[in-house]
């Protein structure tokens, strides 16, 4: 975590020490161009960086249901969590059903999944969100006399849903020793038990549902009934046994009426199995993106409740270390408020900041001479060397011709450098020092004169 910052500053190093390595070997415009070209290059490089840090990340949802309303539910949200400008994005590909979604997702083709508890592939698979709860129903016609899975004996259980429903009929088998009672299921398409029922051919039918009012209002209107004759509902009466050992499922208490009033269906509360949907993602989510994506539903999920009923279903799934499903840690910190703050994630980030930061004002410290500091000239051709070069050519001179030619030489000279303090080009202490050198070969060029003469 701390080396890549540690490279970062001996980089930022090494910069500074190169620019101060070329500062003044090049032209000042030269120098200049340099110094904007690199920070253009920085700036475009910090832009993209942004941008690139800040984009959502867009994320696969599996999911599947016989009638589709999943998928209407699950693009609602994509949409809403896009609108409200969510560090996540959410892709729905619709699977078909439930069971082909966990598929999906345990082959790799999707980030995510809203999948049964009992689904096959889930090892790796950790919970999000619970979506809703399933729960496990079997349904006797009006009339029919079987009240208990004894009174089942030698007949056909129509099995709704087909293979999403095979390990809870494995599940019921076992624990009733159904094969001894030669209970036998047939898998049926929901547009064939009607027919199945009316010929005799199936005597009950094996589902799972939400309880929620439209899958109600589809349940009473499979089997209609009248006041004398009302649809059956045959109790699991060793639920909790079953919970306990199948721990994919767990044991419920249907309520009094919940499928109709009057008269009540149940007419007593009705012991029975649950499943629960669970939108999981793999345990190798980073747990920043695993609450990122728990937060958007949950906040997508308060605004569409209303036009979607069956979203009052989604909450927190149980946080207890031995669940079937584990939460995701990430999860897990959204739902109990511990998130992580900005300084919790990139405390290692300020602290070597800082460290960058002293490096980077020195280094504009260092860029700003070099960018405006004058071009330093080689000690030979500096003036007052220059000058004080001529004092042998005063001591040797054996004419007055060549003493003429060395004060030409020192007015050239003087009136260069001159220009340069006038444009600012030299300081003062320049001017002073040259000013030292003149004098001095003047009193020179006298005496050498008086002693010509």
């Amino acid at each position: 975590m701390r080396s890549p910052w540690l490279k970062i500053a001996t980089g930022a190093a090494l910069v500074g020490g190169l620019a101060a390595i070329f500062s003044g070997r090049v032209p000042r415009w030269l120098r200049i161009m340099l110094v904007l070209t690199v920070v253009a290059i920085a700036l475009g490089a910090g832009a993209y960086a942004y941008r690139y840090a800040s984009r959502p990340t867009t994320v696969s949802v599996a999911i599947g249901s016989a009638d589709g309303d999943v998928n209407k539910i699950l693009q609602a949200i994509a949409s809403r969590v896009a609108s409200a400008n969510a560090p996540v994005r959410l892709k729905v590909i619709d699977k078909g059903t439930a069971r082909e979604a966990a598929k999906a997702f345990s082959a790799g083709e999707a980030d995510l999944a809203i999948v049964r508890a009992d689904a096959p592939g889930l090892s790796s698979a950790r919970t999000l969100l619970l979506v809703t709860h399933g729960v496990v129903l079997i349904v006797v016609p009006p009339g029919s006399p079987a009240t208990s899975i004894a009174d089942l004996k030698g007949k056909t259980v129509g099995v709704l849903g087909g293979e999403a429903n095979h390990r809870l009929k494995n599940v019921l088998t076992k624990e009733f020793d159904l094969g001894r009672l030669n209970v036998q299921f047939r898998d049926l398409d929901v547009t064939e038990f009607q027919q199945a029922l009316a010929s005799k051919q199936v005597q009950a039918l094996l589902f799972v549902i939400p309880v929620s009012e439209k899958y109600l209002a589809v349940l009473r209107n499979m089997f209609p009934g009248n006041a004398k004759q009302k649809l059956g509902l045959i109790p699991i009466e060793s639920a909790e046994a079953i919970a306990a050992i199948s721990r994919d499922y767990q044991s419920y208490e249907l309520p009094k009426g919940t499928i109709k009033g009057a008269p009540p269906v149940p007419d007593d509360d009705l012991t029975t199995l649950r499943v629960p949907f669970y939108l999981v993602a793999d345990k190798k989510m980073k747990d920043d993106l695993a609450g990122s994506i728990a937060k958007a539903v949950m906040e997508g999920r308060r605004e569409l409740v209303s036009e979607y009923p069956l979203l009052a279903n989604i909450g927190a799934p149980s946080t207890e270390k031995d669940a079937y499903i584990a939460i995701h840690p990430g999860a897990a910190a959204y739902f109990e408020g511990d998130q992580k703050t900005i300084f919790d994630k990139y405390g290692d980030q300020f602290f070597y900041g800082t460290m960058v930061l002293g490096v980077l004002m020195s280094i504009l410290a260092g860029t700003w001479n070099f960018m405006t500091a004058a071009n330093v000239e080689p000690p030979e051709k500096r003036p007052v060397n220059r000058l004080y070069a001529l004092t042998k050519r005063i001591r040797e001179a054996r004419s007055e011709a060549e003493l003429a030619d060395i004060e030409q030489r020192i007015d050239d000279i003087v009136k260069v450098e001159l220009e340069k303090y006038a444009e600012g080009r030299s300081t003062a202490g320049d001017a002073a020092a040259l000013g030292l050198v003149t004098h001095r070969l003047e009193y020179l060029i006298s005496r050498c004169r008086a002693s010509l003469g």
